[in-house]
């Protein structure tokens, strides 16, 4: 294997778990964003649900395309994955700031429930986390 090429995991059972779990994440980021902007929406108001759900929405989008532009990245050579990587990264950043700029000068009253939407990516990737600890088979040392 050369330095150009991303480390592959050689248990296949690992390697099938890796790729069912990234698959997953987006389905999981939708599920509980829409549980929760229900319950916000019943609680709150509809609007904050809704911007709920679209910032859980967002944010699995943003895997989704992250997920798919990296692993068009890692099969290039290292100086073209460098300069790839560094634009993907920048537009990414400057799509998801201008969202929420433009949320902000139009809802400024729902930034909040937005960006808590766009954060529950961050309980998809604990759970996974934790499935995939107990399917350790022993924790190494």
């Amino acid at each position: 294997m050369s330095p150009d090429q991303p480390a592959k995991t050689a248990d296949p059972a690992v390697r099938s778990f890796e790729e069912t779990a990234l698959r997953r994440i987006p389905f999981e980021i939708i599920a509980f964003t829409a549980a929760v902007a229900a319950v916000l929406a019943l609680i709150l108001d509809p609007g904050t649900g809704l911007f709920f759900l679209a910032g859980g929405a967002l944010a699995a989008l943003s895997f989704l395309w992250m997920k798919s532009t990296l692993s068009k990245i890692l099969n290039r050579n290292k100086a073209e994955a460098v300069r790839s990587g560094l634009l993907f990264y920048a537009l990414r950043f400057i799509l998801i700031l201008g969202i929420f700029l433009l949320i902000i000068l139009a809802y400024p009253n729902r930034i909040l429930a937005f960006a808590a939407g766009f954060s529950m990516v961050i309980p998809a990737f604990i759970i996974e986390a934790v499935k995939a600890f107990a399917l350790m088979k022993q924790w190494k040392a």
